[in-house]
């Protein structure tokens, strides 16, 4: 009795000791979620303006209460930074007298080329208007191709003496799952329009198709070649001398080879860099650097520089993630939420023109076509651009062409225009290697129709390739009365070809080079306003809402992110192939540039 006695009170003071611990984590949780609503932003004479890209970048800022804070004992946050932080701080910095110069924070950067080339372009912008100077750095073991890109903007590249500057020409690599998927007893069916529709591959082969192959290396090509060409200009550098440094490989050469071949401007170490900046801002001795991230800078307060309020409005409205399919808590695009936002827009006076920001390789040709509606119906009443970001490919082109104007960079990915179907049949897997058996009731022919048990039928399966072309032809017709083009021209270059934003433009599929903010002056332009303010759209949930939006789902992504790091990415291809299953318009693959 005495040791019965004894379990229970350490069960109870166990108990005691974890909601203690509950409560106390509960009061932090609440406390930075307050920190962050009520931060007052501070910025010291003679500062730097860092920008970090080691975060994961996105088009839009989230309110997200954890994404700068560590719990003991929980999981990691997700660190994030913004688009639109980046260039609002730029433009802000250059009538700052407290900003004395921007340093870029640089290693890998977890984002897209497109996104790469708008903050490019924003740096080009901020030394075009002032006379302060962009320092770039890197002292995380080596500098990626992409951030390298982003470097050469810079007045001076510095990396560590230890750090190797990657650079090495463009590759990529596909996953197939045919075999994999054999191994377990399920085998896929598809049917698809387009010999260039890649997105089923993985399913159906165990290498990249010739077509693919083609289609592959053009746009690899074409982002390559533009890369060389900014790099070149900014480096002085001949873009012949650049292909002989990446077919030599610089990846494993230390810092100060890439010095000696042009590549970077000096190779340093901490103590020498801190030098370099406190010439540049000004500071005497061995004084620390004042410093501010864009994070907090574009929440700060300039002189003079307070925007006039006016009545035009023009809608920004994000649709970033796939379309109506997302797997471990990611970004998606719901189509009934996505419509209502734009329909909202569309009813609202106040609102002189709508810039639908895309990012999104496609998904669900169902919510794409609900999304498509609102868009037309919105572009027949209001001025109406879109902005691509890193990708608009298959569904994310088919929400955009019914606007007045299409605007991406040159290194976007885009087009896809085709759809194909899947069904996965798991017979095999359950009856031979589970041993589950299984047994159908229908009062008709058919009624087991897509059954996940049995191959399909001849006559299944010319039903779905009716679909699948009537769901084709839907496409390529959008497209048309959207760009004005002949449907047969649209068929063409579709077949679900992807191409760079460069060659998109050469054939029709999008009208003008720019970012987004080159996308927001244009639609005040075609709408002939003087003044303006932009709305972002939809409203970001409060920090109260997304701590309440912490559902089991998100936080198991949260942990398997940031254990899995850039390794993530395979794990959410398998999720995807294993959970696809009906009728889609989407890119063959995620495509990405370290």
């Amino acid at each position: 009795m005495k040791e019965f006695f004894k379990y229970v009170l350490a069960t109870i003071v166990g108990i005691i000791a974890v909601s203690l611990i509950g409560i106390f984590l509960m009061f932090m949780v609440l406390g930075a979620i307050v920190a962050s609503t009520e931060k007052q932003v501070t910025v010291e004479n003679n500062s730097l303006l860092v920008i970090d890209l080691n975060r994961q970048l996105v088009d839009r800022a989230t309110i997200d209460p954890f994404g700068d804070i560590e719990l003991p004992g929980m999981f990691s946050s997700i660190k994030t930074i913004g688009l639109d932080q980046i260039t609002g701080s730029l433009k802000k910095a250059v009538d700052d007298d407290r900003i004395k110069g921007v340093y870029l924070d640089l290693s890998v950067i977890n984002g897209g080329m497109a996104s790469v080339e708008e903050i490019r372009n924003a740096l080009v912008a901020f030394k075009d208007s002032c006379d302060k100077p962009v320092y770039a750095c890197s002292d995380q073991n080596m500098l990626g191709q992409k951030a390298y890109y982003l470097a050469t903007v810079a007045d001076k590249i510095v990396v560590h003496p230890e750090v190797s500057v990657d650079f090495r020409g463009l590759g990529g690599e596909m996953m197939f799952y045919k075999n994999a998927l054999k191994k377990i007893g399920v085998e896929v069916e598809i049917v698809r329009h387009g010999k260039f529709k890649a997105a089923v591959e993985p399913y159906l082969l165990d290498k990249m198709s010739e077509e693919n192959r083609l289609q592959t290396l053009s746009y690899m090509n074409s982002l390559w070649n533009h890369m060389l060409g900014g790099i070149s200009k900014e480096r002085g550098i001949p873009v012949e001398k650049l292909n002989q440094l990446a077919d030599e490989v610089q990846t494993f050469r230390k810092g100060t080879v890439a010095v000696e071949s042009g590549l970077v401007d000096a190779a340093k170490y901490k103590d020498e860099v801190l030098d370099d900046l406190r010439e540049i801002t000004g500071i005497e001795g061995t004084k620390g650097v004042p410093v501010i991230g864009v994070k907090d800078y574009v929440n700060a307060m300039v002189k003079g520089k307070t925007s006039k309020f006016s009545r035009n409005k023009i809608a920004v409205i994000y649709a970033s993630g796939e379309i109506g399919m997302s797997l471990s808590g990611g970004e998606m695009i719901e189509g009934d939420k996505l419509g209502r936002e734009i329909r909202k827009v569309r009813q609202d006076s106040s609102y002189k023109a709508i810039v639908l920001r895309v990012n999104s390789p496609g998904g669900s040709v169902f919510d794409s076509e609900t999304i498509w509606r609102e868009v037309k119906l919105a572009a027949e009443e209001k001025t109406m651009v879109v902005s691509f970001g890193d990708v608009a490919a298959s569904g994310g082109y088919y929400i955009s062409c019914p606007a007045d104007k299409i605007v991406c960079n040159p290194n976007t990915i885009t087009g896809s225009i085709g759809i194909f179907g899947m069904v996965p049949n798991a017979g095999e897997l359950l009856h031979d290697k589970l041993d589950i058996s299984t047994d159908v009731v229908k009062t008709n022919k058919n009624s087991d129709l897509l059954t996940l048990t049995r191959s399909m039928t001849d006559y299944e399966k010319q039903l779905m390739q009716q679909s699948i072309e009537q769901g084709y032809d839907a496409f390529i017709t959008h497209v048309a009365d959207g760009r004005n083009m002949d449907k047969d021209a649209v068929d063409e270059i579709g077949q679900g070809r992807v191409w760079s934003g460069e060659m998109a433009k050469d054939i029709g599929l999008i009208d003008e080079f720019g970012g987004l903010e080159d996308a927001i002056k244009l639609a005040a332009a075609m709408e002939g306003l003087e003044s303006y303010r932009t709305v972002s759209l939809p409203a970001q949930a409060s920090p109260w809402e997304e701590m309440f939006k912490l559902t089991g789902d998100n936080v198991r992504a949260r942990i398997l992110k940031a254990e899995l790091g850039d390794k993530y990415k395979y794990y959410e291809y398998f999720k995807k192939a294993t959970n696809m299953n009906g009728i889609y318009a989407r890119m063959p693959y995620d495509f990405s540039v370290n």
